[in-house]
């Protein structure tokens, strides 16, 4: 009988390093409910939104939603136009896009595996 492997090998489907460097950062600026927040009030708004108008949103003073907004804008997921003495900020659609495929190719690819590895070994998928 030949020696075939139990399963397929674990680079098969795994992201690069780089692109684990770059999703990481994403995950991170978008682990902070308060970011949560500003980022759904974008997306409901379709459109730009005033910086003042996230004091309520978020319900932090003024320098703590400009920091959340820096972190939202160096991770790329929003953009910012200054208009006088406000910014007005929108999401970027294409980063967005970028973050879902990901999340649907390559995170998904890799719980697909891991359940097909957990019905080989009748252990449960750790998710």
């Amino acid at each position: 009988m030949a020696d075939s492997p139990c399963c397929p090998p674990l680079a098969d489907g795994a992201i690069s390093a780089a692109e684990a460097v770059e999703l990481a950062a994403v995950f991170k600026a978008l682990a902070d409910p308060v970011r949560l927040r500003i980022l759904s009030a974008l997306l409901a708004a379709e459109g730009q939104i005033c910086a003042c108008d996230f004091v309520s949103v978020a319900g932090k003073a003024q320098p703590t939603v400009s920091h959340h907004l820096k972190v939202l804008r160096e991770a790329g997921l929003v953009e910012g136009t200054r208009r006088g003495t406000w910014v007005w900020y929108a999401v970027v659609p294409s980063r967005l896009a970028e973050v879902r495929q990901a999340l649907q190719t390559d995170v998904g690819r890799a719980l697909q595996t891991d359940q097909r590895r957990a019905l080989q070994t009748d252990q449960p998928a750790q998710v």
